[in-house]
Order: structure tokens, then sequence, then C-alpha cells
């Protein structure tokens, strides 16, 4: 279930499991979110057909921010089959300008959990919890 924002417009601590229905229900308020879940669901039959179970999406899409520009999404590498999912899905792998490319197919970017983030001594997974003071804040965990 997501719970309300905080006044400072971030999810209380931890994750916070929802479905993709649930997600829609609550975080899609403005055209621009409605947006970004059409791309993500696009990612998600990706993912999914590669055998991944588990993705966690965070940035200003999990903040109460009206139009946020994207959806950080990491995602666990557990059953995934890489060399498939490179081959149906190549633009995953694609982290050149930024993530251009799968910003402008999917209107997200993904990480790995478990690859480290800038600075280097946190995971994705970690990272994604913290806001940019480094306080903790919540993200959203899917079962795809």
């Amino acid at each position: 279930m997501i719970p309300n924002f905080k006044s400072n417009g971030l999810l209380p601590d931890g994750i916070h499991w929802a479905t993709l229905t649930e997600i829609k229900e609550r975080l899609c308020f403005s055209e621009k979110r409605t947006e970004l879940v059409a791309g993500l669901e696009k990612a998600i039959l990706s993912l999914k057909k590669a055998g991944c179970e588990t993705i966690y999406l965070d940035g200003s899409f999990s903040s109460s921010k009206e139009i946020p520009g994207d959806i950080d999404v990491c995602w666990e590498l557990g059953n995934v089959d890489l060399d498939f999912l490179f081959v149906i899905e190549p633009v995953l792998f694609d982290f050149t300008l930024k993530r251009k490319a799968q910003k402008d197919k999917f209107g997200c970017e993904f990480f790995l959990t478990d690859d480290f983030a800038a600075p280097p001594d946190k995971t994705f997974i970690e990272f994604f919890q913290q806001d940019r003071d480094g306080s903790a804040k919540g993200i959203i965990g899917l079962k795809i």
C-alpha cells in the first residue's frame, strides 16, 4: 500500500509494496504521470519476459510533485536472463548521454539494485532510499 506523502512531499521511510493498479490509482494524478506509467508498463513487459520479478520506483515520481521528469527504476537481477533481455530490450543497457535512450523510449531510467550508485558507497536500492541530504525516504516496490 502506498501511504500518504509526508509534509515534505516524500514517502515515509521504507519500501512500500503496491500493485500496478494501486500505483495508477494513487500516483497518476496528472497527465504526465499517466504518460510515464504507460512507458513503465512497456518496460515491465520486457523485464518480465526476461525473468525479472521485482522493481522499485523512485525519483520525483515517488513524490507529490505533479509533473515529474521521469521515473527512476531499479530492478533485481534474480532470475533474469541477461542475454535474452539484451536481445529484446537493448536500450535497458544503454547508459550513454545520461540514459537518454531509456528516457526517450520509456520515460524511465533503469538501474540494477545491486550496482553501485554515485557516490560508490551505496547500491542503487540503498541510494534510492535517501533524499539529497542523505535522510531516509520511502520508495515503491512492485512485484511484476
